[in-house]
């Protein structure tokens, strides 16, 4: 019996997860995914601790 080892291409997903953490310095953060050959995501959500609209970025 011959044991081969067979190669298989990896598959890269087409997305990424990320953190996004408040520009408003509270701590709150999410999770997120974004497109691999995208730049970095910035998005504007709702962050409770300051109950108010707010920037946040990839970490």
């Amino acid at each position: 019996m011959f044991l081969t080892t067979v190669n298989f291409a990896k598959s890269k997903s087409k997305t990424l997860l990320v953190q996004m953490v408040s520009a408003a310095g509270t701590g709150y953060c999410f999770n997120t995914k974004r497109g691999r050959l995208r730049d970095k995501l910035v998005l504007r959500k709702h962050d409770p601790i300051v109950f108010c609209g707010c920037k946040f970025e990839n970490h």
